[in-house]
């Protein structure tokens, strides 16, 4: 299917990443899936072809380039695995909240570092008693002459094993009316006194991509790392969630298009009573049923790709796109499982890793529930 959002220049640019991938990613994949971690010397490979923060501008060491330059990287890095996803976090979530809100003095320090893939960055927003109520997260960052203080606890902090820097959500006015006034966003580089590291997070899926706990007990930054006004946080959050969920749409997007493409090949080889099973009624209506799911998903996509790329806020759009998609691909990439048989339960079949990795895109970025409540909310109920 055609992109409305891609040129000649997007899909050269494809080419080369997908050599690059297939050379340097695909045949080390199931190690880092076994080793719990995408190697720091793989992002300093990616960072020295270009493909770290695309949308950094020049003057930072970046290209400058638009959306769809990030949308190309997104989906390649999602046809490797899922497991990559922290590379597009770092890329299209972490980067533009410095881009947008930092000062030239935080660019400049950390841009750099960010795009050459020296420093690995992570926003730090979930809480053990906290995940869509982020109004009411509990860590606080209090002033305390020219510091400040930050503590609390953060949990299913996606890079958190090897970030070098953490964006973190916390209260700077813990009575603030309404709560979500009170949060500020700090940055937080690994060496900050008080900050260190809990366990590495045991997940069902996604094992490359390194998951954990992160502590604060009396960590000072100074007052120069505060992103953007104090008290503004909750509304840059809100800026940015649209970009988050059209990624996670598109993760899911590609997932089942990979999955539907590795079960399409299967069901035309794997032969029983005397014939391809793709021959079987039952497996031709599911094929054609499941294709035409993913197509229509395909299109609604692309057009808010689209939208996106040209600023409109499609709010309440993305958040039909962000549960619709990971819903259809979680309920596809099963059947498609089902279609595989025995060997679809079997570790070297890829259907069994999309199988586990698709699972979480439901929850992240706002679960699934949160989308229907923001559409609802957005139609007047």
């Amino acid at each position: 299917m055609d992109h409305p959002y891609l040129t000649e220049e997007h899909e050269m640019f494809r080419r080369s990443l997908r050599a690059f991938l297939e050379k340097h990613a695909a045949p080390f994949f199931d190690q880092w899936e076994q080793e719990r971690r995408i190697p720091k010397s793989f992002w300093r490979l990616m960072g020295e072809q270009g493909f770290l923060g695309p949308m950094v501008p020049e003057a930072y060491g970046g290209a400058g380039v638009d959306f769809g330059f990030s949308v190309v990287i997104n989906e390649e890095l999602e046809r490797i695995g899922s497991g990559m996803v922290g590379i597009g976090l770092h890329n299209d979530i972490v980067l533009p909240y410095i881009v947008s809100y930092g000062t030239e003095a935080q660019k400049q320090r950390w841009l750099p570092q960010c795009v050459t893939g020296e420093t690995i960055t992570a926003i730090a927003m979930t809480e053990p008693g906290t995940g869509s109520d982020l109004a009411n997260v509990r860590t606080t960052a209090i002033r305390d002459g020219d510091s400040y203080v930050i503590n609390g606890q953060k949990t299913f902090i996606t890079n958190g094993v090897q970030a070098g820097l953490i964006v973190v959500v916390a209260k700077t006015d813990s009575h603030a009316k309404p709560p979500h006034r009170g949060i500020s966003l700090i940055l937080v580089p690994e060496d900050a006194p008080g900050f260190s590291r809990g366990r590495q997070l045991k997940k069902i899926g996604q094992h490359s991509q390194d998951t954990a706990e992160l502590f604060f007990e009396n960590c000072r930054v100074p007052i120069s790392n505060l992103l953007g006004e104090e008290g503004e946080g909750f509304r840059y959050l809100t800026e940015k969630l649209q970009q988050e969920r059209i990624l996670v749409a598109i993760a899911a997007q590609v997932a089942m298009e990979e999955a539907l493409r590795e079960t399409l090949e299967y069901v035309k080889q794997r032969t029983a009573f005397g014939q391809p099973i793709g021959k079987f009624q039952n497996t031709r209506f599911k094929m054609a049923e499941m294709m035409t799911q993913s197509s229509v998903a395909r299109a609604f996509l692309d057009q808010l790709i689209v939208r996106h790329m040209k600023g409109e806020e499609i709010v309440t759009e993305v958040s039909m796109a962000k549960w619709w998609s990971t819903d259809v691909a979680k309920s596809v990439i099963g059947e498609c499982l089902q279609l595989h048989g025995g060997y679809g339960y079997m570790e070297e079949y890829p259907i069994a890793r999309r199988y586990r990795d698709i699972a979480v895109m439901s929850i992240y970025a706002g679960t699934n529930e949160i989308m229907k409540t923001i559409i609802a909310k957005n139609l007047g109920l």
